[in-house]
C-alpha cells in the first residue's frame, strides 16, 4: 500500500501536467526507497520497477498496460487489473494469504538490486532501445514543464557539473 505522501505527489506531478510516467515514477521512487531501507528486495531493478508501476495504477495513475507484444501475457492481464483497479472498474480481492506469501519471498531477495549502479545500468540499457528523437522529444517536454525556478536550479546544477568535470 502506497504512502499518502507519495499519492499526493503524483497528484501534484498532473496538477503540473506532467506525463502518466512521471506520475508513477513516485511509486517506483518508494519502492526503491524501501528496499534500499530493507523492509524488501527484490529479484531484479526491473521486478522493483514493476512493483512501483503496479502501486501507481493501482492508486489510480493513469498509466495504460503495456501493448501486446512488449511483455509476457500474464504481465499485460496483471497491468490491466491493476490499472481497472485504479480507475474503480474492478473492485480488487483481499488476498491476505496471498499478500504474505508474497512479501515473505521478497524479503529474501538482494537489496542490492535498488543500488546505484544497479539502477544506472538499467536506465541505460531502457535508453539505448528508445530512438534518439523520441529522447530528445522526452527532454524537451521535461523542460517545459519544469517551472522557470527549477529549469534554473537545474541548469546552475549542470554548470557546476562541467566545471568539476573539467578540473
Amino acid at each position: 500500500m502506497p504512502r499518502q505522501e507519495v499519492i499526493r505527489k503524483a497528484k501534484q506531478d498532473k496538477r503540473a501536467g506532467k506525463s502518466s510516467s512521471t506520475q508513477a515514477g513516485e511509486f517506483v521512487k518508494d519502492e526503491i526507497d524501501k528496499i534500499r531501507k530493507g523492509k524488501h528486495g527484490a529479484r531484479s531493478t526491473r521486478q522493483a520497477i514493476a512493483i512501483g508501476l503496479s502501486e501507481a495504477r493501482r492508486a489510480g495513475v493513469d498509466l495504460p498496460p503495456p501493448r501486446k507484444g512488449r511483455t509476457k501475457k500474464a504481465t499485460r492481464r496483471s497491468a490491466k487489473y491493476a490499472y481497472e483497479v485504479g480507475q474503480g472498474k474492478r473492485t480488487p480481492k483481499r488476498r491476505p494469504r496471498v499478500s504474505r506469501a508474497v512479501e515473505g519471498v521478497l524479503k529474501k531477495e538482494p537489496r542490492s538490486t535498488a543500488s546505484r549502479s544497479a539502477l544506472s545500468k538499467q536506465t541505460k540499457r531502457a535508453a539505448s532501445r528508445r530512438t534518439a528523437a523520441s529522447r530528445s522529444a522526452a527532454a524537451r517536454k521535461a523542460s517545459h514543464t519544469k517551472g522557470a525556478k527549477v529549469r534554473s536550479a537545474a541548469a546552475k546544477k549542470a554548470a557546476r557539473t562541467r566545471a568539476r568535470r573539467r578540473s
